[in-house]
């Protein structure tokens, strides 16, 4: 066989004449094109089919204001964020896309995806068989409050990009923070001491995250303590409306001291920064480490 054709198509179940008439009733919402490729590719195994079969479905669950979003073709469009998408849609739109390209697809391996690139690489290495390109890891901020002491409302972390070398958090600012009715009032300003405590969670986040003793014990989260942070500069205020970019690079971590340097931006604006941040930590008692 052509080699070619082994990398542009695989090899996909025929449909029965009762499964095409259960696939056809599960398509009748989306769009003609959407249709006409989901039967062309149960028939071909054509890879090139995958984008509009994905695209389609994705539309179907989709507001009908979102939908020109999807039309722009930008592969970096967050499904939460930006299509609207949570938990429950996305689950229908699994349950759609198994039936359809005729796989199985395990809830865990959903946890990572958060673009529109991130499904079609996922789904595009699913059909091939082979292991899907590795990704930073994403948290919620359910899983950081559970991996750090710090809960809301002193929780300045919304969602966590994390990996091996960095981590980039991001907080949107509200203006329902407590603290900015009187800093300042009528003139709400994020404080700069607040975006410092903000790295500085970053930084707790990437420690109990990543970091491991010679043994194999994990940071623990209740015996880090910052002291020090140095060469801080601030560039801009931060007011409600806007969304916090946080990002930490390690400079160092030799047990019972890591360093980092921190930056806080704003759309691409920087609005503060620290060369050096510095934490002491320490490792989970032995029998935290057997769990």
């Amino acid at each position: 066989m052509n080699s070619s054709l082994e990398i542009d198509s695989v090899s996909v179940a025929a449909l029965t004449d009762e499964e095409r008439g259960d696939l056809e009733n599960s398509l009748k919402r989306c769009s003609e094109e959407t249709r006409f490729a989901a039967f062309e590719f149960r028939e071909t195994g054509r890879l090139s089919l995958l984008p509009p079969i994905i695209l389609g479905i994705i539309e179907r669950f989709l507001e009908p204001e979102i939908r020109p979003k999807l039309k722009e073709g930008d592969g970096s469009l967050k499904l939460i964020d930006d299509l609207g998408i949570d938990s429950l849609t996305m689950m229908e739109i699994v349950v759609l896309v198994e039936e359809t390209l005729d796989l199985s697809i395990d809830n865990e391996e959903l946890r990572q995806l958060r673009t529109l690139d991130d499904v079609r690489e996922f789904l595009d290495a699913k059909i091939r068989n082979v292991p899907p390109p590795q990704k930073n890891k994403y948290f919620g901020v359910e899983a950081i409050s559970a991996a750090i002491p710090h809960h809301i409302p002193f929780l300045f972390l919304s969602e966590v990009e994390l990996s091996s070398d960095e981590a980039i958090g991001t907080y949107p600012i509200s203006g329902l923070e407590e603290f900015l009715k009187g800093h300042f009032p009528e003139n709400p300003v994020f404080p700069a001491s607040i975006m410092l405590e903000a790295l500085g969670q970053l930084a707790v986040f990437f420690l109990v995250s990543t970091e491991k003793s010679e043994t194999g014990a994990k940071v623990d989260p209740t015996k880090i303590l910052f002291t020090g942070c140095e060469a801080v500069r601030c560039q801009r205020f931060c007011v409600p409306g806007e969304t916090l970019t946080l990002t930490i690079k390690p400079k160092s971590i030799r047990h019972p001291i890591a360093k980092f340097e921190g930056k806080v931006s704003v759309q691409g604006e920087n609005a503060a920064w620290a060369e050096d941040i510095t934490v002491t930590f320490d490792w989970r008692e032995a029998v935290d480490n057997l769990a």
